[in-house]
């Protein structure tokens, strides 16, 4: 029997699939005032990650594991076509969609990117795993809090999100991490169709650099928005922003 991913279905309209990052869940997606919008939004808790469990066992986690089982449980609901905002890991996710699955239409990677990890960054994702199975407490107490740029500001946010994580398994956490890490390269992807993706970047954003980001090829042709004194989590930061240029890019959704 076919396991689908917890999900929450709301809203009238063309369809939007919101997809969070790493060790959030779709809780996340609350600062954005998506019931005023005129879009059927489908926020979706990625395997491992909120209400959802991840039955991965096979010897090498990947996205596209991730990526199919949105698309699984998209099919459960007989989504046809449809669009993907992704945040951070949520974007990875979204990248491996619009290249399995036809319906995936628009792509926005928010705080996210489209390149394959360095080594030196691939190394960071395994000791990550490994520090989980040791200490998971100690590595979210010290992780969740750096996602933000202002710790004082968003202390309540902070709370809330910790206390979610908390709740994961060690398992779920360490292969999110090595999925990420063994993640493709998507530069080819958007090149072919630049206009089926949209990129948000926060101007501060210390996960995501913003001169890495700039320094692309690929994204002279491809809609760009950089939020002004913004970092990693800009649907928190700057709710209002993100909410009117998800309105602006996903307006409309054409049949194929």
């Amino acid at each position: 029997m076919c396991s689908y991913l917890n999900y929450k279905q709301f809203g009238e309209g063309e369809i939007v699939v919101f997809l969070h990052g790493f060790l959030e869940s779709i809780s996340m997606w609350e600062k954005l005032s998506l019931e005023s919008i005129s879009f059927q939004s489908i926020l979706i808790d990625l395997p491992g990650h909120g209400e959802s469990k991840n039955e991965d066992n096979s010897p090498i986690p990947t996205i596209d594991f991730m990526a199919n089982k949105v698309m699984e449980t998209l099919h459960h609901l007989n989504i046809k076509n449809y669009n993907v905002v992704g945040h951070s890991m949520g974007g990875y996710v979204a990248l491996s969609l619009k290249k399995m699955d036809a319906n995936c239409q628009k792509v926005v990677l928010l705080n996210s990117n489209f390149w394959k990890d360095s080594p030196e960054k691939q190394k960071d994702r395994v000791r990550v795993a490994d520090i989980v199975f040791k200490n998971k407490n100690l590595f979210l107490k010290e992780a969740i809090p750096n996602l933000y740029n202002n710790q004082h500001m968003y202390k309540k946010e902070i709370t809330h999100l910790l206390q979610e994580a908390l709740n994961m398994e060690a398992f779920s956490i360490a292969y999110a991490s090595l999925a990420m890490s063994n993640r493709k390269d998507f530069s080819d992807l958007i090149s072919q169709k630049p206009t089926d993706f949209v990129i948000v970047q926060g101007e501060i954003d210390a996960i995501v650099p913003k001169s890495t980001m700039e320094s692309k090829d690929v994204l002279q042709n491809v809609p760009y928005y950089l939020i002004k004194n913004t970092g990693h989590m800009s649907h928190f930061e700057n709710p209002n922003e993100i909410q009117q240029l998800l309105i602006k890019e996903l307006g409309s959704l054409e049949s194929k």
